[in-house]
């Protein structure tokens, strides 16, 4: 799933090519990724790309050059969602249920550049929302404050009285935006905190830690990624992870086995070495969770 790094990426990618120029023409391939009605997508064409923002792990493409019009068509790519940058692309409207895409906008002429929202698989939930005001969408509406805007006391402040493990509270979006499942396993590591130690228990030298773990990993992440081609942001984004999708495989820091625990359909990685004192976390589809 693209997370804040990625995002931003795919932002700043955006504004450096859709920039200025105009829509020609939206093709929906899938009308069911598309959440609003009104105004339709089709109220885009004509406008013109003024730029493009983050909202936690949503994108936006902005069309401010009408003041008393704004619109922002938003996405959130969800886990198999991707957003594809063409320099060309056929003129013939696509037909709807054949293959990954899902929306396609054209920039400057119908078959020009412009770009493709995509979804691999079958479990569609990529969404899109064309809105006057990007609180319109619910997912953003709800959003906690950003990972990365965060200061030390306010992150201090959202892990107080909370009883989630902190692998749960850091993908959750109402608490932190921007953080899914990768790089919530990269900042625990970094950290060397347990994914099941709970939130509202830490000391306040493993606050620290915690704080600066995430302000690192995900700005790192960011830095590696800004700048990327659009086809290039998965291969670097699995290139920086140390734990994450690397079960099996012996931990860069201390060589102990990366070991996985699986639910019903996702998992999570961490390293028994550095972050649970050498014990090993009990899949819950074996037995009970040891902490």
């Amino acid at each position: 799933m693209p997370e804040l790094p990625e995002i931003e990426a795919l932002a700043h990618h955006l504004r450096e090519h859709a920039l200025y120029r105009p829509v020609a023409r939206v093709d929906v391939a899938s009308m069911s990724a598309v959440k609003t009605f009104d105004p339709p997508v089709s109220a885009v064409v004509g406008r013109v790309v003024t730029g493009a923002s983050r909202y936690g792990k949503f994108l936006a493409v902005e069309f401010l050059d009408r003041p008393d019009d704004p619109l922002h068509l938003i996405t959130h790519l969800s886990r198999a969602g991707w957003l594809r940058w063409h320099d060309s692309a056929s003129a013939t409207p696509p037909k709807p249920g054949r293959g990954p895409l899902e929306l396609r906008v054209h920039l400057d002429t119908v078959g020009g550049p412009g770009f493709d929202l995509t979804e691999a698989g079958t479990q569609k939930r990529l969404s899109v929302y064309l809105v006057h005001d990007p609180q319109e969408v619910p997912g953003i509406a709800r959003l906690g404050p950003d990972a990365l805007a965060l200061t030390r006391d306010e992150f201090a402040a959202v892990l107080t009285g909370r009883s989630e493990r902190l692998k749960t509270l850091l993908v959750e979006q109402q608490a932190i935006a921007g953080i899914g499942n990768a790089y919530s396993d990269e900042i625990l590591h970094t950290a060397k905190l347990s994914p099941y130690a709970a939130s509202g228990r830490l000391r306040p030298e493993q606050i620290d830690e915690l704080y600066a773990a995430m302000r690192s990993v995900l700005t790192d992440a960011v830095e590696r990624s800004v700048g990327q081609g659009a086809a290039q942001l998965k291969g670097e984004k699995r290139s920086g992870l140390r734990v994450h999708a690397r079960t099996g495989m012996p931990c860069p820091v201390c060589g102990e086995t990366v070991r996985e625990v699986s639910f019903a359909n996702k998992s999570f990685q961490y390293c028994p070495g550095c972050q649970t004192g050498g014990k090993p976390l009990a899949d819950r589809r074996l037995s009970r969770l040891v902490r």
